[in-house]
C-alpha cells in the first residue's frame, strides 16, 4: 500500500509521519522470529508526543476550516476531542508501567535533570499532557470532554 508522492506534494512530513507510523506497526506485528515487544515508558512517551502534535495540528484545522464550513469545523472540532480522549489514556497507561529503573537512573546521570529547565525527563509527558490539556479546556465543556458510548442502553 506504497503511494507514490507527486513531486508538487503539499504535505510531505506529514506523509513521512503517516508512514513511519505505518512502519513501528509493522515492527511491533508477531513473527516468528522474534517474541513480540512490549510497549515501555519510553515508547509511550514518544507516541504520547505524536499525538499531542496531532492534537495542535487538529486544532488548528478546526479554526481555520469552521468560518466557512461550519459543518466540517465541528466534525474537526469533535475528532480532536476523541484524540484528546486517547491522549489521556496513553498518558495514564505511561504511568501504570513499571519505571524501567537501570535506563532512567543512566538518563538521569547523563542529563543532569536538576539542570533542565522542564525538569527530569520523566516529567516531560506530564507538562506536555498538561499544556495540551489547558489549550483543550479553554475550548471545550466539561461534557464533550466526557467519553461517549455508542453501545445501546436497554
Amino acid at each position: 500500500m506504497t503511494s507514490h508522492t507527486p513531486p508538487n506534494d503539499a504535505h510531505p512530513y506529514l506523509r513521512a509521519a503517516s508512514a513511519g507510523i505505518r512502519r513501528h506497526t509493522r515492527a511491533l506485528a508477531l513473527s516468528d522470529a522474534a517474541p513480540p515487544r512490549q510497549a515501555d515508558r519510553l515508547h509511550l512517551d514518544v507516541f504520547h508526543a505524536h499525538l499531542t502534535a496531532l492534537l495542535q495540528l487538529l486544532d488548528r484545522l478546526a479554526e481555520t476550516t469552521r468560518p466557512p464550513y461550519p459543518a466540517a469545523g465541528r466534525h474537526l472540532a469533535t475528532a480532536h476531542t476523541r484524540l484528546w480522549q486517547a491522549t489521556s489514556e496513553v498518558h495514564s497507561a505511561f504511568h501504570l508501567l513499571p519505571a524501567d529503573t537501570a535506563a532512567e537512573e543512566a538518563e538521569a546521570s547523563a542529563c543532569y535533570p536538576e539542570r533542565l529547565p522542564e525538569g527530569p525527563p520523566v516529567l516531560t509527558i506530564c507538562q506536555r499532557h498538561l499544556a495540551a490539556g489547558h489549550v483543550l479546556r479553554r475550548k471545550t465543556t466539561p461534557t464533550d470532554l466526557r467519553p461517549h458510548t455508542t453501545a445501546c442502553v436497554r
